[in-house]
């Protein structure tokens, strides 16, 4: 048994094999993506089926094997499914948060700790109930691009790099872009638009929280197209989030 190695992870989809398996895909911190079946997990007398699923935390050992690994132990480290699915607007948050980071992974096996690490806080934030949905989403999204390399230019021209603030966007073009380089088509958003991105992409969220919250919706808006268009086709989970700010509110205790 020298060959099994553990990590921690973070599930990212399940699939079915079999009559009672499942093949398990995660997010792992020092191995990248990682896909391993897990045997039995669909019986009811399963020891760890409860732990594999969307959103979960854990602590898992692997054994490798020819082209999946296999799972033989699971600990739970973190069950923010618990939280995320009674409340829409932060479960389908977290179902995009999943999505992106799948897709960015298309290797497997290739170390990704900023991801790991951006998908883990995304989802603790999200189950935390602290702070908006939409807003955690997007500046989860404008961290991820950045990881990939894609992040919009919000400071200065896309093309010719010139300082801001400018008062285009434009995706194809990879974000703002000053008067002279502006394609025609590009969007023109609100200062306070622009100064949302810029927060949110570099985690300023004192900045983000005095800013008017109808610059969120657009916000959101060019967040998704510059995502989309680098990824090259939509991702399902987004359009099914809801954009609504609400006010969370915690349980007060109540005389008796």
């Amino acid at each position: 048994m020298a060959n099994l190695y553990r990590d921690t992870g973070v599930v990212l989809r399940v699939q079915k094999l079999g009559e009672a398996d499942r093949i398990i895909t995660l997010l792992t911190q020092k191995h990248g993506k990682v896909r391993a079946v897990a045997k039995g997990v669909r019986r009811t007398s399963s020891r760890f089926g409860a732990r594999l699923e969307p959103f979960g935390h854990v602590d898992v050992q692997f054994y490798p094997g020819r082209s999946l690994d296999v799972v033989t132990q699971v600990e739970t480290l973190d069950a923010f499914g618990v939280v995320l699915v009674d409340d829409y607007q932060r479960y389908t948050a977290a179902c995009a948060v999943l999505e992106t980071a799948d897709r960015l992974t298309a290797e497997e096996g290739e170390p990704v700790l900023r991801l790991y690490l951006l998908v883990t806080g995304a989802l603790r934030a999200l189950a935390a109930k602290e702070r908006d949905a939409s807003l955690i989403l997007d500046a989860y999204l404008m961290r991820a691009m950045a990881f990939a390399g894609w992040a919009p230019a919000v400071d200065e021209c896309a093309r010719c790099g010139d300082p801001g603030p400018h008062k285009a966007f434009n995706v194809h073009a990879g974000g703002m872009v000053c008067p002279r380089c502006r394609p025609p088509g590009s969007a023109s958003p609100s200062a306070d638009t622009l100064r949302l991105l810029a927060a949110l992409l570099h985690g300023q969220w004192d900045v983000v929280d005095g800013i008017p919250t109808g610059a969120r919706r657009d916000a959101s808006g060019l967040v998704a197209a510059h995502l989309q268009w680098h990824l090259e086709r939509q991702l399902r989970s987004l359009p099914l989030v809801e954009r609504v700010e609400r006010v969370e509110r915690k349980a007060q205790p109540t005389d008796g």
